[in-house]
């Protein structure tokens, strides 16, 4: 095969360079190691800066994400049971943010790529980019028993920290920054309606807490937890207990509780690869 640029990585960020590019007359093609409906099926952030939200009508797949995303001109800062309203409408010269859940932007991406029969491929293993210091680098993948080749101009890595692209990255123009942290993020997704209209960020002695939204029937939330935690430490009842600890007492006190639909625990780290 040959095309202009070869995107190892078909999330939310390949898929938006891909459409990106295509609008501008430039040819690519998307390799990706899981399935469409692993993609699809994977929980991530729901919160979209008032640049993305932009970009995505640039990109033409904003028309959705403007109907049934909420628009939240602020968030509320709980300090040890004293909560506080930022506005940021007021103080970001009248930008906000947009509650969509990436699983939404990811399907809206992956209907634009096929409205304009962009290419992504699926299921591709043991991808690996070549000659990547020269003018005609390439890429390889398998399929089945097929060792594939792709010629391009450019290769973009949009494969995330696990991904080939950043080992490939020539050690000599590679330099690497992290600072591990000794606590991850308990999440939970619980079909219930959201304790507030807007995302609470809260300080508390026992450890941080958040308050998120998916919509108004899903609600995100998370508190802090050790790294020695597994999930199974958690049942439903003593993640709501611990909540309600660490919220004010009359937030603690609307808080619909139910069913957990999916819950992580995130190791937490800042890392940045230049």
């Amino acid at each position: 095969m040959k095309t202009q640029v070869c995107i190892i990585g078909g999330g939310p960020s390949g898929l938006m360079l891909s459409q990106l590019l295509h609008l501008k007359g430039i040819d690519t093609v998307v390799l990706e190691r899981q399935s469409r409906e692993y993609v699809l099926s994977r929980i991530r952030a729901g919160v979209l800066e008032h640049g993305f939200a932009k970009l995505m009508r640039e990109a033409q797949c904003g028309e959705r994400m403007d109907r049934e995303g909420e628009i939240h001109e602020g968030f509320f800062v709980a300090n040890n049971g004293v909560m506080k309203r930022m506005d940021l409408h007021k103080y970001s010269g009248g930008n906000s943010v947009v509650v969509y859940g990436q699983t939404e932007l990811t399907r809206d991406l992956y209907e634009a790529r096929d409205r304009m029969k962009g290419t992504v491929i699926h299921n591709a293993e043991d991808v690996q980019p070549h000659d990547l210091k020269s003018a005609t680098p390439y890429v390889t993948y398998r399929s089945g028993d097929d060792i594939i080749r792709i010629d391009c101009d450019y290769i973009i890595g949009a494969d995330g920290f696990h991904g080939v692209s950043r080992k490939s990255i020539p050690k000599d123009v590679l330099r690497e920054y992290e600072k591990v942290y000794p606590f991850g993020w308990l999440g939970v997704l619980s079909r219930t309606k959201p304790v507030s209209p807007e995302l609470i960020y809260s300080r508390h002695e026992r450890g941080f807490a958040l308050c998120s939204l998916r919509s108004q029937v899903l609600s995100r939330y998370y508190i802090q937890v050790p790294l020695t935690d597994t999930v199974e430490d958690w049942s439903d009842d003593a993640f709501w207990d611990e909540l309600k600890r660490r919220l004010p007492a009359d937030v603690a006190a609307q808080l619909v509780t139910g069913a957990s639909i999916e819950k992580s625990i995130a190791p937490l780290r800042s890392f940045v690869a230049e």
